[in-house]
Parts: C-alpha cells; sequence; structure tokens
C-alpha cells in the first residue's frame, strides 16, 4: 500500500497504474472496435449498391496508427496532474494528430470520390475522366494546405505573416501565369457546365469539327477535312459555339423555279406534289410548300420541313430523295425547271420608211 501511494511527479503510483490501464484500454477498444466495424461493414458493403457504407469502410481504414498512439496516451493523462509544460504538450500533440488524422479522412474521401466518378466517366469520356484526376489532386493539395496551416497555428506560430506572404507570392504567380489559370478555370467550366462534350460536333466561328480531347488547357477538335484544331479552353468558352450534336430536329428549307409557261392550274397543283413526295420519306416532317414569287427567269417555289434526327447523312439521303421526287413528278406533269435564259426581240424595218439619221 505504501508503494502505491508513493508520490511520483506528484501522482501516486496508483495513478500512474489507472493511466496506463486507460491508456492501453483505449488501446485495444479502438483497434478491436474499429477491425470489427470495418470487417462488418465491408461485408454489408458487398451486398448493397450505395456508395455510402463503402465510404466509411475507405476512412476507418485511412486511420493511422500514430493517431489511436496519441489518441490512447492523451486519454491516459487525463487522470495524471502533469506540469503545464507536459500538458500543453500533450494537448498539442493530440491536436497535431487529430488534425493530420483529418488530414488523411478529407484526402480518403477525395480520392474515393474522384476514384468511383473516374471508373464511371473513363469509358464514355476519358478527357473529363483525366481532367477529374487533376481536380482531385489539386483538391488533396487543398486539405493539406489548411491542415498545416491550422497545425503551425495551434504550435504557437504567428500565421499572418504566412499567410501575407504565400498571398503576395500567389498574387506574383498569378499574373505570371494568367493565361494559364484562365485555360484551367474555362476547363473547370466546360467539365461542369457541359457546353460539350467527346463526340460533338460543333462550330466556333468559320471552324468546325469533332471534339476529341477536353484538356486542362487546351480543347482538341478533329475537323471534316481530318486536321486536328487545338483551341484554347478560354478562347473557346469566349466564342460562340454551335453544337450540332444537341440538335434535336433539322429545319431543311430549299426552293426551285419552274418556267413561265407553266400553267396556272399546274402551279396550283405544285404544292400538293412536293408535300406528298415529302411526307413519303421517313423520319420527316413537312412544314409548307408555297409559290413564293416572280423571279427574273423563273417562277420560284419555297418548301420547308423537318429532318427529325440530328444526323447530317439522313438529311442528305432525304433531301436526295425528295429531289429526285420532284424531278420524276415534274416530268411526268410536264413542268420544266427553269434556268437563266434571255429572250432577244428583233423588228425589222420597212424599206418604205425613211432611215432615221
Amino acid at each position: 500500500m505504501t508503494i502505491l501511494t508513493t508520490v511520483f511527479y506528484e501522482n501516486a503510483v496508483w495513478r500512474w497504474l489507472v493511466a496506463l490501464a486507460v491508456m492501453l484500454f483505449v488501446w485495444f477498444a479502438l483497434r478491436i472496435v474499429l477491425r470489427a466495424i470495418v470487417r462488418r461493414l465491408r461485408v454489408f458493403a458487398t451486398r448493397t449498391p450505395g456508395r455510402f457504407d463503402d465510404l466509411v469502410v475507405e476512412l476507418l481504414t485511412k486511420t493511422r496508427f500514430l493517431f489511436v498512439i496519441v489518441l490512447s496516451l492523451y486519454a491516459g493523462s487525463l487522470t495524471l496532474v502533469l506540469p503545464d509544460a507536459a500538458s500543453l504538450a500533450l494537448r498539442i500533440a493530440f491536436v497535431l494528430a487529430l488534425l493530420f488524422q483529418a488530414g488523411y479522412w478529407g484526402n480518403a474521401f477525395v480520392a474515393f470520390w474522384i476514384g468511383r466518378s473516374v471508373s464511371q466517366k473513363l469509358e464514355e469520356d476519358a478527357s473529363t475522366a483525366t481532367s477529374m484526376a487533376a481536380l482531385g489532386f489539386v483538391a488533396k493539395l487543398a486539405i493539406w494546405m489548411i491542415v498545416l496551416l491550422i497545425a503551425l497555428d495551434n504550435m504557437g506560430i504567428d500565421i499572418t505573416m504566412l499567410i501575407t506572404t504565400l498571398g503576395i507570392g500567389g498574387i506574383a504567380i498569378a499574373l505570371a501565369v494568367q493565361n494559364i489559370l484562365s485555360d484551367l478555370f474555362a476547363s473547370l467550366s466546360i467539365i461542369v457546365d457541359k457546353p460539350f462534350v467527346i463526340g460533338d460536333f460543333i462550330i466556333v466561328g468559320d471552324l468546325m469539327g469533332t471534339v476529341e480531347r477536353i484538356g486542362l488547357k487546351t480543347t482538341r477538335v478533329r475537323s471534316l477535312s481530318g486536321e486536328q484544331i487545338i483551341f484554347s479552353n478560354n478562347d473557346l468558352l469566349s466564342s460562340r459555339v454551335r453544337n450540332y450534336k444537341r440538335m434535336y430536329e433539322r429545319r431543311i428549307v430549299f426552293a426551285f423555279g419552274v418556267t413561265y409557261q407553266t400553267a396556272p392550274d399546274t402551279l396550283e397543283e405544285i404544292p400538293e406534289t412536293v408535300r406528298q413526295i415529302v411526307e413519303a420519306q421517313s423520319d420527316v416532317r413537312f412544314d409548307r410548300c408555297h409559290f413564293k414569287s416572280f423571279g427574273g427567269s423563273s417562277l420560284d417555289f419555297e418548301a420547308v420541313y423537318y429532318v427529325l434526327l440530328p444526323d447530317y447523312n439522313v438529311y442528305m439521303d432525304r433531301q436526295q430523295a425528295i429531289n429526285l421526287g420532284i424531278m420524276r413528278a415534274f416530268e411526268e406533269q410536264g413542268v420544266e425547271f427553269a434556268y437563266p435564259t434571255q429572250t432577244l426581240y428583233v423588228s425589222r424595218l420597212d424599206a418604205s420608211e425613211p432611215e432615221q439619221q
């Protein structure tokens, strides 16, 4: 009993034994409980399609060995009366361990989210998957920067000057690489807002092609003639982009002219003839056909219809069939297509009339 009551650094021996018991209890409890929870959740996660249980398992497996040790030591120290310096040191150690463990958990969360997103996007949109992986790196870097600053602040280091220095340096770096940063943020806008994706056919100004790759700085488009066109992301978003892949239907306007010798009754039948020819095609919707105007050498008609599919080749196939149908119908009706002509009238002077000077 005398030994147990012996004072050791202002604490009886029994207090040290209690502190050791608390430390071991916390240590074994955390290890056993964590292993049991992870084992059960892993089995449960394999049976459910949800992501939350997978995320919990991933976070628990990232609990560091050092964090468990520091937590056990800090829990045991709470039963002791320690000098202020020792208490402060243990408290700082506990806070630092907790901060770095939070950093590991945040890193695991980002890695889990990015990994799942990349695996889903990899087959359909490889460039977006690459960009998302780069965003994951930026997010992890931000997490560890925050953890480091909070850790320095808890250690008693004045981080105001450090943040100011970093801010001034960051401004200088941002000014030096502002073009790169503008393209990077433009890339983020493309990824989030999705004005176009891989495989879309776009027109930017007088350039057009199919989107092949969306990178952090540039977007690459394969033109119809075969060459690759490289756009800066910032310039691309600053331009008016026409995305033909998002077209639900295509409005087609075409015109033709017949000769002035065509009878009025025949002219009246032409719109109905065109309507029947257009409606005979698949994947189209007829809108109108009218005798539009009197041209310089033709009687002009205008027809409008819609192709219900955005594919350009489908449109050309339907237009070709319509053109051939109109030619056959006009041949049967005896209607002639007009083409630029000029009629010259020549009058002959009578021999009895005196010639004018």
